[in-house]
């Protein structure tokens, strides 16, 4: 696009293409007419505020997205970021706590955008502990599951599925990639656990057509202790914090009797 079109233009045609949109398309999801939105893309027509929210809701872009997008428009940002300990997400924080808790007996963690270990509850350790090492993935700060998960001097030697949990873990993360927009750190991330050691060619070469799972089944075996698990997450809905964007607690369920029993078991040690 020329780059003497406004910025808002620029980053809306940006975004329909990201999506796969036409104009067409987007123009019905949004309830206006493909005129209007192809005066807004070419610059003839400015935006309003509810124009731009409208607009963003119906290309799903990610709050932090959002507000350089109405900046672009000559607005001020719709959406703060907050950190979680900070004092107006007190609330939200003791809710995230008790769900936590209410999984025990069975694991469950809460992560960040990025993977990283924000919160446990206290069945995690009793159960993973029992795989844990230690190797370099389970000092660095802060704890990153994908990193844990996949790396050999982690949970990599103990995962009987590895090919399979790579390559799904993978493929989720460059499907983020591919249409949350730049973010440098889950970049730097994918790119360092693509070249670990033992990543089958599918996790490194995603493809990206195929739909994600429903669950990803886990199967951990390390001498004697074997646990067969799948994985369960719990993402909150229509965040209005960019800080509480992509937040979610993902839990380890028990995929059969025997590995419920062990679990149990291992919950009161």
């Amino acid at each position: 696009m020329p780059e003497d079109r406004p910025p808002f233009a620029r980053l809306l045609r940006h975004w329909r293409r990201q999506r796969g949109h036409s104009q067409l398309a987007l123009a019905l999801a949004a309830g206006i007419s493909t005129r209007h939105l192809s005066f807004l893309e070419s610059g003839r027509s400015a935006p309003s505020r509810e124009m731009v929210a409208r607009l963003a809701a119906a290309l799903e872009i990610p709050l932090r997205e959002r507000n350089p997008l109405l900046a672009a428009a000559g607005f001020a940002p719709g959406y703060r970021e907050s950190d979680l300990a900070a004092p107006e997400l007190a609330m939200l924080r003791r809710v995230l706590d008790f769900l936590l808790e209410q999984h025990a007996p069975f694991p469950a963690v809460l992560l960040d955008r990025h993977w990283n270990l924000l919160g446990m509850n206290t069945a995690t350790p009793r159960v993973l502990g029992r795989f844990a090492s230690a190797g370099g993935p389970w000092l660095q700060q802060p704890i990153n599951l994908l990193r844990l998960t996949l790396h050999p001097e982690a949970l990599q030697p103990f995962v009987v599925n590895f090919d399979e949990v790579a390559t799904e873990l993978l493929t989720g993360l460059h499907r983020k990639a591919s249409c949350d927009g730049a973010d440098a750190t889950r970049d730097a991330l994918l790119a360092e656990l693509r070249a670990l050691p033992g990543i089958p060619e599918a996790g490194v070469l995603p493809d990206l057509s195929l739909a994600p799972r429903p669950v990803m089944p886990l199967h951990l075996k390390r001498d004697d202790l074997e646990l067969r698990l799948f994985i369960v997450v719990t993402q909150i809905a229509s965040p209005q914090d960019v800080g509480v964007e992509g937040l979610r607690i993902e839990s380890l369920m028990p995929a059969d009797p025997e590995s419920e029993a062990i679990i149990r078991r291992l919950a009161q040690t």
